[in-house]
């Protein structure tokens, strides 16, 4: 026959398993109201290794593809006025189009995954890299230009030698903008099938914020580190601009 005490224990342990447990002993990715769960964070991290590297690929071929096309433009129509106003509208209409709209639009074309997102990030990147690059060469004082001519330059040597460097700083601002603009675009790419830091936001629990914390997280520090990269280089291709008059 059992011991009187074993079934006293067995009671004990019983009534402690039913019991319903308070909100402030279930785990942090139980209870809805913790707003960051480092303990999930800390054991779930590796998950956004993947989403964030699709993300820079992503990013980075979209700010290059469009700082070329945009570039070329800028050039084209910086030697040939007429084409100043066109270009700028046309990248205009583009940057107007919302983006969820565009992505679905060019579905049928290029269909779902990344070459769509490319495609229309790139055509977001436009506007903003285009205005800029025209106006750091408009803002060009001709007295530097006439300086040049004198010294014996051709047209194209001004243009690389003097415009762009002195151009520089309103390029930089324009990719500065463009890639934030890119990075911040780039989660919605999720709905696409293209992958990306989305896929951690919109794919995660609402009630449970921490996944997309860490996700805000990283895009955030991913448009700081883009922008001291910029910053840098700005730097680095304008050291005249350090030297103060005395």
């Amino acid at each position: 026959m059992a011991s009187p005490v074993v079934f006293a224990a067995a009671g004990q342990v019983g009534g402690d398993f039913f019991k319903e447990r308070e909100s402030g002993t279930l785990p942090c990715q139980a209870n809805e109201n913790h707003l960051f769960c480092f303990d999930w964070a800390r054991e779930n991290i590796d998950r956004y290794g993947t989403p964030t590297q699709q993300h820079l690929e992503i990013v980075l071929l979209s700010v290059v593809i469009g700082f070329a096309i945009a570039f070329a433009l800028a050039l084209f129509a910086h030697r040939t006025r007429w084409a100043q106003p066109p270009l700028l509208a046309a990248t205009g209409v583009l940057y107007t189009i919302p983006s969820i709209a565009f992505f679905f639009l060019l579905l049928p074309v290029t269909g779902f995954g990344r070459d769509t997102a490319i495609i229309v990030l790139s055509a977001y990147t436009l506007q903003i890299i285009y205005r800029n690059t025209m106006l750091g060469l408009d803002n060009v004082p001709d007295s530097v230009k006439d300086a040049a001519r004198g010294m014996g330059l051709t047209n194209r040597q001004i243009l690389w030698k003097v415009e762009l460097p002195l151009a520089t700083p309103e390029i930089i601002a324009g990719l500065r903008v463009a890639t934030a603009s890119t990075i911040a675009i780039t989660t919605l790419v999720v709905l696409i099938s293209a992958g990306g830091l989305g896929t951690q936001m919109y794919g995660s629990n609402f009630n449970f914020p921490t996944a997309i914390l860490i996700a805000v997280g990283i895009i955030a520090l991913m448009v700081l580190a883009f922008d001291l990269l910029f910053l840098t280089t700005q730097r680095l291709l304008t050291p005249w601009r350090k030297v103060r008059p005395r």
